[in-house]
């Protein structure tokens, strides 16, 4: 069975940060990497059982990649949360036998809150990969075009 860290980098998100946890069931466990908050977000995140850490502690944004316990990341932003379907496409993905594969990572599509109404992305970010994925650009991984997008969406909403 796959297991899977959802990774949420995060700074002064307390607002938002409950709505995204709640919808990471699939996932093993949510590591989430501080950049310095001064609010609730690290109670918030330790009542729903994720793991913190402070990029200042670590002395490096790439370090966290080695304190992971799961061979497979997904990428999140705290603004964002799964769709049902997304939730379920990566259980049927999870129980899926141990097989090596070229596959190294899965793209996923967005649907963003707007003040106009929702807009969905025409193209798919790449958002779950193998923990020993090199190609990042900021806090994502790097897209590639041939990660195959998983069902489901990835809703990102509005800033509260």
């Amino acid at each position: 069975m796959h297991r899977i860290t959802a990774v949420l980098h995060t700074h002064n998100d307390g607002l938002r940060l409950g709505r995204c946890l709640e919808t990471l069931y699939p996932c093993d466990e949510a590591l989430i990497v501080d950049h310095g908050s001064e609010d609730d977000t690290l109670r918030i995140a330790r009542e729903y059982g994720a793991r913190v850490m402070r990029l200042r502690d670590l002395g490096g944004a790439e370090q966290y990649l080695e304190h992971l316990h799961a061979g497979w990341l997904l990428c999140v932003s705290p603004k964002e949360s799964l769709t049902e379907a997304l939730a379920a496409s990566l259980y049927e993905w999870k129980s899926e036998p141990h097989s090596p594969s070229a596959i190294r990572g899965f793209s996923v599509f967005l649907r963003e809150e707007t003040s106009q109404g929702w807009i969905a992305h025409r193209v798919a970010e790449t958002r779950l990969v193998r923990s020993d994925w090199s190609r990042w650009k900021d806090l994502f991984p790097l897209s590639e075009d041939s990660a195959p997008a998983l069902d489901g969406a990835l809703l990102r909403f509005r800033l509260p």
